[in-house]
């Protein structure tokens, strides 16, 4: 089966595409892509020429690629199977067949000619069985032969339009972090790329050997932090960190943030009690990291599935 992925390069998007993708092809084809003209179409279509075999499924995320999907199936007379990782636009009616579409954004418009289908939050690229086999030689990274000491994941974003990381929520998440070491836990702290300087610096004046805090230096642990932690703590201002710590089944407990009124702030507050309440997936940290269970399913798989299905009834 040939795939592609078309996507802008950034990790929010990519990384949901090659998440599917890897389950549908051993090796997708990748087009990172940027805005795309509206006149570049016909003749004037960057795709008109592609040397790429035809794809059979097309799998995109992210509003600048849905003008470079359709010009994909103008290229290959409309035969791939588009599908599209969130809501599309209006503009993109005929152009997707499958739209996977996160829970908090189900009420978003609806495009005649697409079939859509609900998800958890976000796919991504981390597995159940990836984590497991990275685990002891992750723990043994900061922890000695035969510590069994509980590990506490706490990552933390940037302001989003929904939250923010004000300095009354800094000097809390510090302490946090604080509280957490003196009770005897390791804390393994790491900001993104949304993050502002000013949270880096308060963290990394703690100075407690049980906090460790990458100063975004060197590797980037993170990949280790999800698969080490015993417990995770994220900021509420990120979906994908909640979706793939939940992928460990481990306890999940979110951050609160200074919230910042409008729309996407009532977006983000769905998704988070749908996810607390509904679903019963992660919890409201309030101090405590008491251990509970639940099954998450791997919503890039489960949507390779779907895909899978549909391709072979359509050949049929």
């Amino acid at each position: 089966m040939r795939v592609w992925t078309v996507s802008e390069e950034k990790a929010g998007t990519l990384t949901q595409c090659l998440g599917v993708a890897g389950h549908l092809a051993s090796d997708p084809v990748v087009h990172t892509i940027n805005r795309l003209a509206k006149w570049r179409r016909g003749l004037l279509s960057p795709y008109r020429r592609v040397r790429e075999p035809e794809p059979d499924i097309v799998i995109s995320c992210g509003w600048f690629a849905e003008r470079h999907v359709a010009r994909i199936k103008e290229r290959f007379g409309g035969r791939p199977l588009a599908v599209h990782l969130q809501p599309p636009a209006p503009p993109s009616a005929g152009i997707y067949d499958l739209a996977f579409v996160s829970r908090h954004d189900w009420n978003s418009e609806r495009l005649e000619g697409t079939e859509y289908r609900s998800m958890i939050g976000v796919p991504h690229r981390i597995t159940r069985q990836w984590l497991d086999e990275r685990r002891p030689v992750a723990r043994a990274r900061w922890l000695p032969a035969g510590d069994e000491s509980h590990i506490v994941a706490m990552l933390l974003g940037g302001p989003n339009g929904a939250y923010d990381y004000d300095a009354a929520t800094v000097q809390r998440l510090v302490g946090i972090a604080r509280q957490l070491a003196a009770e005897g836990r390791l804390v393994l702290v790491t900001t993104s790329r949304r993050s502002r300087p000013t949270l880096l610096e308060a963290l990394l004046r703690i100075e407690d050997p049980r906090v460790h805090i990458w100063d975004r230096a060197g590797e980037n642990p993170y990949h280790d932090y999800l698969a080490a932690a015993d417990s995770f703590l994220i900021g509420k201002d990120t979906v994908t960190m909640h979706c793939e710590a939940l992928t460990s089944g481990r306890p999940v407990y979110s951050l609160d943030l200074a919230p910042v009124d409008g729309e996407r702030l009532e977006k983000f507050e769905w998704f988070h009690h749908d996810l607390q309440e509904t679903l019963g997936l992660t919890r409201r940290f309030g101090g405590a990291l008491d251990p509970y269970d639940y099954r998450f399913a791997d919503q890039a798989e489960a949507i390779a599935d779907a895909i899978r299905i549909h391709h072979a009834a359509r050949r049929r």
